[in-house]
Parts: structure tokens; C-alpha cells; sequence
């Protein structure tokens, strides 16, 4: 099957239907076995066992960036390729992004408080952060406010591909200006600087939180193209009623003339 196939809203649903069972099942098992890594995992030498929010954190920072990314993608097949389901796509992944946005925020919080000695700091890398969540919010108010869904889609594509530039900006932040975060210790040149015992639990999180991405989007995606098959139903329904009122009314007025004459 190829995305062709998929632009067509019942392939797609009956394709998922398929599939998420098996998604959720992995996902499920993945989680189990990395939260079960996570807990076991040493405590760090300076850190002691808070360097365990890291299990957590940094899944949710990477697909924080990782979800505007399949946004921007979808915007794209929204503006240039016209693909059917590339607004339900980007439409569906907005909230959940918010989510793991809001989850690295808070779970980095709550690790720079013993590390940092405070909860917050407006340096480069949170403040870029905070920018993505906040535009996670305003792409969903969009959304919301634009009552014509075409309109809306575009729109909302142009601001995902603007938005876009604050990706790099969050990757590098720490390379570019002085910031209280460490530079990058996994996707790195060279090595990892991870030991085993960390580097591990983090990759099977990482995965984990990515599976748990892919089902929720595609339930989400599934509800949208339904949402959306309601309302046009509802519309249909309501330009019927419409149209016999109007005709109706129309019999009557002939009727009264008729009877005048």
C-alpha cells in the first residue's frame, strides 16, 4: 500500500484499525521494560538518583521537536501537495505535542531545582522550549477560531513551516550561547558519552515514547476524519431541512396566489 492508497480516508481507517492493536501492545511492553530499566539504573556519582528524571525528560524534550517536525511535513502536503489527510495529520499531532512539550518543561523543572538550585531559568534552551509549547497552543487556538476548514488548514500549515525555525534554534542553543544545560551526550559526533547503564534505558524509553506517539496520533487521526465525516453529515442534513422548508414555503405562497385568483 502506498501513501496514494493511504490519501483515501476509508483505506486509511481501515488500515489502522489493523494496526493499532499491535501498537498499543508494543508500546505497552516497551514502557513496561524501560520503566523497569529506569528504576534500576544506578544512581549517578553527582547526581545520585535524581539523574532518573532523565528517563523521562529527555524522550519527551526529543519529541517535543520531533512532533512539529511530522507537523511541518504534513503542512507541506497541505500547501504544495494538496494530500487529503495532511491537515488531519497535523491537526491530530498538535495536542499530543503539547503534551510531551509540557512534560519536558515540567520534568525539567523538576530536575534543574536540586541541580540548579532553581526551578527556572531564562536561558536560551528553556526559553526556546517554552516558545515551541506556547506555539503548540496557538496552532490549536487557530484551529478552533477559523471556522472554514480549508482556510484553517492553511493557515495553520504557514505557521507550523514559520515555527519550524525555532527547531534548530532549541537543538543548538547550547552550542551557540552559554546556557546551564550540557551540550548534547547522545546524537552527538563520535560516541555517546553515556555509560551502558544509562545510554540503554534512555534508547528503550526513547523508543517507547515514540511508539506511544505513533498510536496516539493515529487514534487521534482516526477520530478526526470521523469528527469530520459527522460534521459534513450534519451539514448535509441541515442544508435538507433547509431546502424543504423552502420549498415548502414556496407550495404555500403558489397555493395562496392560486386561491386569490
Amino acid at each position: 500500500m502506498t501513501l496514494t492508497d493511504l490519501a483515501n480516508p476509508t483505506r486509511f481507517l481501515a488500515l489502522s484499525a489493523r494496526v493499532l492493536p499491535w501498537l498499543a501492545a508494543a508500546t505497552v511492553i516497551l514502557l513496561t521494560i524501560g520503566l523497569y530499566q529506569s528504576a534500576t539504573a544506578p544512581d549517578d556519582y553527582q547526581q545520585g538518583a535524581t539523574v532518573k528524571i532523565m528517563f523521562i525528560h529527555v524522550p519527551n524534550a526529543w519529541l517535543s521537536m520531533f512532533v512539529w517536525g511530522v507537523m511541518s511535513v504534513a503542512s507541506l502536503g497541505t500547501l504544495v501537495w494538496r494530500h487529503p489527510l495532511a491537515d488531519v495529520a497535523a491537526k491530530a499531532a498538535a495536542p499530543i505535542g503539547a503534551s510531551f512539550t509540557f512534560l519536558a518543561l515540567l520534568t525539567g523543572s523538576l530536575w534543574g531545582r536540586p541541580m540548579w538550585g532553581t526551578y527556572w531559568e531564562w536561558d536560551a534552551r528553556l526559553t526556546s522550549v517554552l516558545i515551541l509549547f506556547l506555539m503548540y497552543l496557538g496552532l490549536m487556538a487557530l484551529w478552533r477560531a477559523v471556522e472554514d476548514p480549508s482556510r484553517a488548514a492553511r493557515a495553520a500549515a504557514v505557521l507550523t513551516l514559520v515555527g519550524a525555525i525555532n527547531l534548530p534554534i532549541i537543538k543548538f542553543s547550547v552550542d551557540w550561547w552559554n546556557t546551564l544545560h550540557q551540550p548534547a551526550s547522545v546524537m552527538r559526533m563520535g560516541a555517546s558519552t553515556l555509560d551502558k547503564s544509562f545510554l540503554i534505558p534512555l534508547l528503550v524509553m526513547a523508543v517507547a515514547f515514540t511508539l506511544l506517539f505513533v498510536t496516539l496520533h493515529m487514534a487521534a487521526m482516526r477520530n478526526e476524519i470521523l469528527r469530520r465525516r459527522v460534521r459534513s453529515l450534519q451539514m448535509m442534513q441541515a442544508s435538507r431541512v433547509a431546502f424543504s422548508s423552502e420549498v415548502g414555503t414556496g407550495s404555500r405562497e403558489e397555493n395562496a396566489s392560486k386561491g386569490v385568483a
